[in-house]
């Protein structure tokens, strides 16, 4: 899709979260090549490899010579690659929001270079659910609770929803569906850092200024944040102020 668009309009269109951001896959930053494969193809539980093989650039098989390209330490988002032009977020991005590009390339009505080509709000803005910012005591997985079926915010029956700090256009899907934002449409209009911008969003709502109460333990509640990078940093960790766990 982005190199048709090049050609077609001589512009590059980061297209998806992991073009913008670098995705679930730039959670790999968090080791390095080694560990990745040993992980995945050799001590892997669910893996059959009794060869101990793990992915090569070229290999020599019976029709041939096969090759894949070859798979560097760092994830990196499209921009920290080669000059992009917009910005097409989502996983993926939504149809409305596809034609609405390919639209304003196609009659050069584009917005200045380095826009993200979408809505500039907040996935909260789409949201139908009701918000009254209440303070939470517990912290829920997905899988540990069901939502109430009343139209009350995710956020606030302690489940992790992204919306506060996700771009919307999507419709809050997601939420729709009765499953949590996961922030994949990137960080909201004028935030620096969509991880942050999270966390800051979730302290507001934790009770954090009650800790002085002998009954309210914060660190209680903090510890049953089960993946704080996979949480905060699904999608955005390789185009973030962090960007790489370093290994030496």
């Amino acid at each position: 899709m982005a190199k048709l668009l090049r050609q077609k309009a001589k512009v590059l269109v980061a297209f998806g979260a992991c073009a913008t951001q670098g995705g679930v896959p730039g959670l790999a930053n968090l080791t390095n090549r080694e560990e990745l494969f040993e992980t995945v193809y050799l001590k892997n539980p669910s893996t059959m490899n009794s060869n101990n093989s793990v992915p090569q650039t070229s290999v020599k098989v019976t029709e041939g010579e096969l090759t894949l390209p070859k798979l560097y330490n760092t994830v990196k988002p499209l921009d920290q690659v080669v000059d992009v032009d917009y910005y097409l977020p989502g996983c993926p991005p939504s149809a409305k929001e596809v034609a609405k590009a390919i639209e304003a390339i196609a009659k050069g009505e584009l917005p200045p270079k380095g826009s993200v080509l979408g809505p500039e709000r907040s996935v909260c803005d789409e949201c139908p659910r009701k918000r009254e910012w209440k303070k939470i005591s517990n912290i829920y997985r997905v899988y540990e609770i069901i939502p109430e079926p009343e139209p009350k915010c995710l956020l606030e029956q302690g489940i992790i929803c992204y919306g506060p700090a996700t771009r919307g256009g999507c419709e809050a899907q997601c939420v729709h569906a009765n499953m949590p934002c996961t922030g994949c449409r990137g960080p909201c209009p004028n935030a620096i850092e969509q991880g942050a911008a999270m966390i800051s969003a979730l302290a507001s709502i934790m009770g954090l200024e009650e800790e002085k109460e002998t009954s309210f333990d914060p660190m209680k509640l903090i510890d049953q944040i089960k993946d704080p990078v996979g949480t905060f940093y699904m999608y955005s960790l390789a185009s973030s102020i962090l960007r790489r766990r370093m290994k030496k």
